[in-house]
């Protein structure tokens, strides 16, 4: 499968290094000499320094035979005129485009991305997506993470333990006896850098962030077990006037009318439009890092902060300073990876990270077959994969426990007939059940195999 993506920035050779290692031919193309050069000394992947929308630069990189184009250049222009292009001239079947203006995606223009206007098969608005983690995370306070799967029948949660988590030092086995009714099963445990894909015998301890998948119904009560009881949010504080907090403002003033939004941003101008666009929320113009203008927007009475500028260290700042100053828990954006490994010894709660969600988002697109969805969990961790067990595959007709399953995966949910089964030893897969499965970094690639198809891309 050949693929060419434009632009080698963070988004674009996230994306070369997970395709990379699961076997595609991919080129790159970027006008940053210095950007395709590092990159083409860490993973195999084919470079061309150039404009990726004009014709014999895309010629170049091989368009003319490649089965998809994912432009992510910072250019929104750049990418839309790429898919042109790469439709007009070079017939390639799939493109993917990364569109971060809101103006495009206006309901208005509707007919813009179509066959007869610009021909772009997935668009991804990167703000968009950020924004709807950010509520998911307001909606289930204590999760790190959370992640809809199977029409919401089940969802991936990530949380923290802490000194209160009740199950600490405890044995995975003995969950089914301390909670014979809760449909749940602990998928991964991050241990410093380390990753671990636990076994009955392994035990959580504090500090340790731990995915499980649960049923979507019993998500509270398994957050409860964790030792995570945080009250729902009433009052919010959105540090932050740029699309981001647009967003995540605006879908909480219309699925959450019940929370009290309050808003900050610096630029006058900004604070003036904010103020015009929103019926309920409070929007007060002034600094983020200045405890005086905290204090007027509440934060003290908040039950959480969410700091979404454009500049990482004003978010961490204003996180620590928010924290202080009495807001029970705080979601910070990070944009740079190098700050998760500091976010650990910090008073954060939840980190956000663009990157990572927008990367999660195209390969949901990219992987296709019997894949329904691909998923990153955090940064170099592993993926939560999605897909439907087909009859050739080694894993129908036999308990799981005969299974052999690779190296770093494990089991969180069967759905069969719309309802959840709790994968056990003794559980048989049927052809056709819908599988969710936890597989860390190394044996993504090895999945393919259990499911008897390629984690193709067609």
């Amino acid at each position: 499968m050949k693929i060419v993506i434009s632009g080698a920035g963070e988004v674009g050779s996230a994306i070369a290094r997970y395709l990379s290692q699961e076997g595609a031919d991919i080129t790159v193309i970027d006008q940053r000499a210095d950007l395709v050069r590092q990159l083409a000394e860490t993973i195999d992947v084919t470079t061309v320094v150039g404009h990726a929308s004009h014709p014999d630069v895309l010629e170049r990189a091989g368009l003319r035979d490649a089965d998809m184009l994912i432009a992510v250049t910072y250019a929104d222009e750049v990418n839309m005129i790429a898919c042109e292009i790469a439709n007009a001239l070079f017939k390639v079947p799939t493109k993917i485009a990364r569109v971060r203006s809101q103006v495009y995606l206006d309901p208005s223009w509707s007919d813009l991305f179509t066959q007869r206007g610009i021909p772009i098969d997935v668009i991804i608005s990167p703000e968009v997506e950020v924004a709807r983690a950010i509520k998911r995370r307001i909606e289930v306070p204590g999760a790190l993470d959370i992640i809809p799967l199977a029409d919401d029948k089940v969802r991936l949660v990530g949380v923290r333990c802490s000194a209160q988590t009740p199950i600490l030092s405890t044995p995975l086995r003995q969950l089914t006896s301390l909670f014979p009714e809760m449909k749940i099963v602990v998928v991964g445990i991050k241990r410093g850098d380390r990753v671990i894909v636990p076994k009955a015998e392994d035990e959580m301890f504090e500090g340790d962030d731990v995915y499980f998948v649960v049923a979507s119904d019993q998500c509270q009560r398994a957050l409860a077990a964790f030792g995570h009881e945080e009250p729902a949010t009433r009052r919010s504080v959105i540090l932050g006037g740029g699309n981001i907090g647009l967003f995540v403002a605006r879908q909480l003033e219309r699925e959450h009318p019940e929370i009290r939004v309050t808003m900050i941003e610096n630029d006058r101008a900004r604070a003036e439009f904010l103020s015009r666009e929103f019926k309920n929320a409070v929007v007060i113009n002034g600094d983020a890092m200045n405890p005086d203008i905290l204090t007027e927007a509440g934060i003290h009475q908040a039950e959480t902060a969410i700091a979404v500028t454009q500049h990482d260290e004003i978010n961490v700042l204003s996180s620590l300073l928010a924290k202080r100053k009495g807001a029970q828990r705080v979601i910070t954006l990070v944009n740079q990876s190098g700050y998760n490994t500091l976010m650990g010894d910090l008073e954060i709660d939840v980190v956000v990270n663009p990157r990572s969600i927008t990367v999660s988002r195209i390969l949901q697109h990219v992987r296709r077959g019997r894949i329904h969805s691909v998923h990153t969990v955090q940064e170099n961790f592993g993926e939560l994969i999605e897909a439907d067990a087909m009859q050739t595959s080694p894993m129908v007709g036999k308990p799981l426990r005969e299974v052999n399953l690779p190296t770093g995966c494990r089991f969180g949910a069967i759905i069969r007939d719309g309802k959840l089964i709790t994968p056990r030893g003794e559980t048989v897969v049927a052809t056709g059940d819908r599988i969710v499965l936890f597989a860390a970094k190394d044996a993504v690639k090895k999945v393919e195999k259990l499911f008897s198809v390629r984690l193709e891309y067609f």
